[in-house]
């Protein structure tokens, strides 16, 4: 790989960082090419896109990033990138899943809104779930007191109306 090809990819990452809502970084050592080819179609599936670089260009692309001090301790051996273009917790789910079925791949490290998270973070982000389904949850749980509220007002009232006719 000559000087220009390097820049080129330092470049096409520094993008891929500015442009993706999340990063997670996994380890893909010992996998097959069919095993990766797997793992690239559920992630574009999903909204995202698998990166593999050298280390080396990868420290390059993520100087000046908020939190990359704390990103290059992790970037050894044969590291991996997983950019989510859209929603981050659903790449976290397939590359979760994608783990638990392969032994030879494991996540390292997430990094969402300029904080990096540790593996465990990661994995508890993929046991959540959907945006929609936890906003489904918020509201359920703003709803219910007026639910009950209503559901009471017209027992009130009978039993005051009851009280009522037994007072005359």
């Amino acid at each position: 790989m000559n000087r220009q090809e390097k820049e080129t990819v330092v470049s096409e990452l520094r993008e891929n960082f500015a442009g993706s809502n999340g990063l997670f970084l996994v380890n893909y050592r010992g996998m097959s090419v069919a095993q990766l080819q797997r793992l690239r179609k559920m992630i574009y599936q999903n909204h995202g896109h698998l990166k593999v670089a050298k280390v080396r260009l990868v420290k390059r692309a993520i100087e000046g990033l908020p939190g990359s001090e704390d990103l290059s301790p992790i970037l050894k051996g044969q590291v991996a990138l997983v950019f989510a273009d859209k929603e981050s917790s659903a790449i976290a789910k397939v590359i979760y899943n994608f783990a638990k079925e392969n032994e030879a791949f494991n996540v390292l490290a997430g990094y969402i809104d300029a904080s990096v998270l540790p593996a465990s973070m990661v994995n508890r982000i993929a046991t959540l779930p959907s945006k929609e389904v936890l906003i489904a949850q918020l509201c359920g749980t703003l709803n219910a007191p007026i639910t009950r509220l209503i559901c009471l007002l017209p027992k009130i009232k009978a039993e005051s109306a009851e009280v009522a006719t037994q007072v005359e």
